[in-house]
């Protein structure tokens, strides 16, 4: 008691910065190791500069205007900003135990996000977009999705394995069920951990949104919370954003143009779905020689973001990136990662929550035949889909939040 006593002290004497932090230990199933006070909009009515957002497909920041429809980027950040009912929030950044690839236990990490008067309305699960530098993790960062909080809400975002607490573990990439397990591990412990705070939600139904890596992964957490955890969690509504669903139809497609909109993602998906299904693929029968000879350090150390390893890469072209018998699906070992892509697509069950798609016709990175499929797939049950030429994928991710920033 005195511990919690001198906690909430610590807290009050803080709240009166812009920017407090605070290390400690709790005993609940998440275990807070920062706490730090933020604002969405500074005292000037500028935008928080440390919120981090999508870039687009070079990697470069979207910090200089670039029009979307009649308003630009910052613009369209400006108004969300100025959407919320409170401007100050708590990020908490800390680890919780979840379950590795192999089912064991292993501990990660990720942040939940609070309004500062710890009045909360639901939780919202975010699963995070595609990054490649450890600095870009929730834990590590001031997500824009966290300005949600602001509205009411308890943002909850786990780092997946590879970031974080595990950023010397190879990351899973597009590894369906293992990232789905991590969400739903996060948002079992940031439900004991609020309810042991005293900030237990309104309404104790779960909304779940994600967009690219995310809206894959929010989908797959979907289906693996309404099939092994819905006495646990029940969901309210699922918002998905132009995920790759269909990673079967994604290679296909991508094999034939010979192109991609985001190099780096080719190795990182043949390697997370062969560490995720313990393939013990030899990866050299599938980089060229530059990214065999580089892929561990350039994406591995967790060093390089999105778009430095783009450059690294130097192609978009997938035979330059990849073997002849790595876009060859006769092939035995590359017939292997297919079966294994079609496994790790998440279009093979009924959803029940209301769910909403979303995707740009015109989107340069996640081929729009994933949200084609999707619909197709899941007729009949209770989704809404916004398909409509949305510009960029990253562009496309602006949208998307805007739409589940005015939903929520």
């Amino acid at each position: 008691m005195k511990k919690h006593i001198y906690l909430l002290a610590c807290i009050c004497m803080l709240s009166g910065c812009r920017r407090a932090e605070l290390t400690y230990q709790d005993i609940s199933a998440f275990k807070p190791t920062t706490i730090q006070e933020s604002e969405v909009v500074l005292s000037d009515g500028s935008l928080n500069p440390e919120i981090q957002y999508m870039k687009d497909e070079s990697g470069e920041g979207q910090s200089s205007p670039r029009r979307i429809a009649s308003i630009t980027a910052t613009d369209m950040l400006c108004n969300l900003a100025g959407s919320l009912n409170y401007n100050k929030i708590i990020q908490i950044a800390g680890t919780y135990e979840g379950k590795n690839i192999d089912g064991n236990t292993i501990t990660l990490s990720g942040k939940i996000i609070i309004p500062k008067n710890g009045k909360i309305k639901n939780i919202i699960a975010i699963s995070h977009y595609t990054i490649c530098a450890n600095d870009e993790a929730p834990s590590e960062t001031f997500p824009i999705e966290g300005t949600l909080a602001g509205k009411g809400y308890a943002v909850v975002m786990p780092d997946y394995i590879g970031y974080g607490a595990t950023r010397t573990h190879i990351h899973p990439y597009m590894h369906a069920a293992s990232t789905a397990q991590s969400v739903v591990d996060m948002i079992l412990a940031a439900q004991q951990y609020l309810k042991a705070k005293g900030y237990a939600p309104q309404d104790e139904k779960v909304i779940l949104a994600g967009y690219s890596q995310g809206g894959a992964t929010t989908v797959a957490t979907m289906r693996l919370i309404e099939s092994r955890y819905a006495d646990k969690i029940r969901l309210k509504h699922v918002y998905a954003g132009a995920g790759p669903y269909d990673l079967a139809a994604t290679y296909d497609l991508a094999m034939n143009m010979d192109i991609t909109g985001i190099p780096c993602a080719i190795p990182m998906i043949i390697q997370g779905i062969d560490y995720g299904e313990d393939l013990g693929l030899d990866l050299e029968d599938f980089f060229q020689p530059k990214l065999y000879e580089n892929y561990n350090t350039w994406i591995n150390t967790k060093d390089y973001t999105v778009g430095e390893i783009n450059r690294k890469i130097g192609a978009k072209h997938l035979s330059d990136i990849l073997t002849d018998e790595g876009r060859d699906k006769t092939n035995k070992e590359t017939a292997r990662l297919y079966i294994a892509l079609k496994n790790n697509s998440v279009l093979n069950f009924i959803p029940q929550a209301p769910l909403y798609l979303f995707h740009s016709k015109t989107d340069d990175t996640v081929p729009f035949i994933n949200s084609i499929n999707a619909e197709k797939a899941f007729k009949g049950c209770n989704i809404e889909c916004n398909f409509g030429d949305y510009g960029s994928h990253a562009t496309g991710f602006l949208t998307f939040f805007g739409i589940l920033n005015k939903r929520l």
